[in-house]
Parts: structure tokens; C-alpha cells; sequence
């Protein structure tokens, strides 16, 4: 299969001198298209730092990091800002909804920035509330929905651009236990049903079992 996600000899640390502390020291790793892929480790071990790095969210490391083709500390600020609206789609674990915006000017708020929005933008809503299980709080505040409810205009946001990769930060870590099994469902049907590639980073082992493939990252170095 096609490679998608390339992460090669990638060094990370915070701060200098005697405070600096290293995060990654030599990680590698290499992600197909149509994976899923769970990212575990320690608390504080650089599990989030990295998937920022792979989403160009933070792009101050040493080493090469490869995205869609394209290498993500190469790249011109316009074209990173293309690259992360047409190909990635984030969600974390606080949901990050404009509180004033309904269900669905949420949902499209990426297509607008990006302008894309056009005639055939409503036809991809309405697909997107019925994948997410959203249909009828389309029209609703985000103030009136559940944090399950919350995480699925997340990543409903997250997939009306039609990404090829979507990273997942905790995704689950605000929620109870039966709405994180919902929302780790709907990632499951989403890899299988349309081939999307997810990177998702975990401190669960169950959600972990969702994956595909279980990356760990230790002392600053990937496994598996």
C-alpha cells in the first residue's frame, strides 16, 4: 500500500541549556494509506508533540517528516495551510466548536475558510450528519448538545473537507465511557467503510485495540 505518513530520524526538545528537555530523539515511523494507527505512551512522553509535528501544528524539529507527499518542514506557510485544509482533519480532545455557530455552520466552517463551499456543499452535509448520527441537531447551539454530541461535530468538521488522513488527539478523554465506545465506532466504520487513514494517540488500551496497528513511544523513540 501506498505510504502516506513518514516520520524519519524526527528529534524534538523544549528549551535550552540546562531546562531543555527532549522529547524525541530519533523517531520513526511509517503509516500506509488506510491505516489505523494508535499512538500509546507514557503521560508526557510526546505522543500529542508528535502528532503536531506530523500536522504541521509545530514545525520546529530536526529530521524529515512526509505527509501526502509533501515534506512538512519544506513547506511555505501557504502551502502547509493548503495542505492541512485539503488533507487533514483534525479533532482533540476538547471539541473547539464556536459556541455562537450552530451544528452546522461548524461543520462547514473549514469549507468556508477554505472556499470551498459551493453547490454541492449541502449534499456533503447532509451525508456527514447521517455518517456522524447528527441529522437532527443540524440546527442546534453546541451549549445544547452532550460532550458525545460535541465530539461528533468534531469530527464531522473534521471530515467535510474529505481528508486522507485524520489525526485524533485523545479523542475520547473527555467523555463518558459509553459515548467514547460511540465516537471509537464511528472511527472504526469511518477506516473501514471509506479507507480513511487515521493517526489517533491514546492512553487507553481498549481504544488502542481499534487500531489497526499499535505504535509506542518510549524514551523518545517509536515501537511497533
Amino acid at each position: 500500500m501506498e505510504t502516506i505518513i513518514t516520520v524519519d530520524k524526527v528529534y524534538k526538545s523544549f528549551g535550552k541549556g540546562d531546562l531543555e528537555v527532549k522529547v524525541l530523539e530519533g523517531a520513526d515511523l511509517t503509516i500506509r494509506k488506510g491505516e489505523f494507527v494508535s499512538l500509546m505512551g507514557p503521560s508526557g512522553s510526546g505522543k500529542s508533540t508528535l502528532l503536531y509535528l506530523i500536522g504541521g501544528l509545530d514545525r520546529i524539529y530536526t529530521g524529515d517528516i512526509v505527509v501526502c507527499g509533501n515534506n512538512i518542514g519544506k513547506l511555505k506557510e501557504n502551502k502547509l495551510s493548503d495542505l492541512r485544509l485539503g488533507k487533514i482533519g483534525f479533532i482533540f480532545q476538547f471539541y473547539n466548536l464556536v459556541q455562537n455557530l450552530t451544528v452546522e455552520d461548524n461543520i462547514l466552517l473549514p469549507l468556508k475558510v477554505a472556499g470551498k463551499y459551493n453547490e454541492d456543499t449541502k449534499k456533503k452535509l447532509n451525508e456527514i450528519l447521517d455518517i456522524t448520527e447528527l441529522t437532527d441537531k443540524g440546527k442546534a447551539m453546541p451549549a445544547k448538545l452532550s460532550g458525545g454530541q460535541q465530539q461528533r461535530v468534531a469530527i464531522a468538521r473534521a471530515l467535510i473537507g474529505e481528508p486522507e488522513i485524520i489525526l485524533a488527539d485523545e479523542p475520547t478523554g473527555n467523555l463518558d465511557k459509553a459515548s467514547g465506545e460511540n465516537i471509537m465506532d464511528l472511527f472504526g466504520r469511518i477506516n473501514k467503510e471509506n479507507g480513511m487513514t487515521i493517526l489517533q494517540v491514546t492512553h487507553s488500551e481498549k481504544n488502542s485495540e481499534y487500531g489497526s496497528r499499535i505504535v509506542r513511544l518510549d524514551n523518545g523513540k517509536l515501537i511497533g
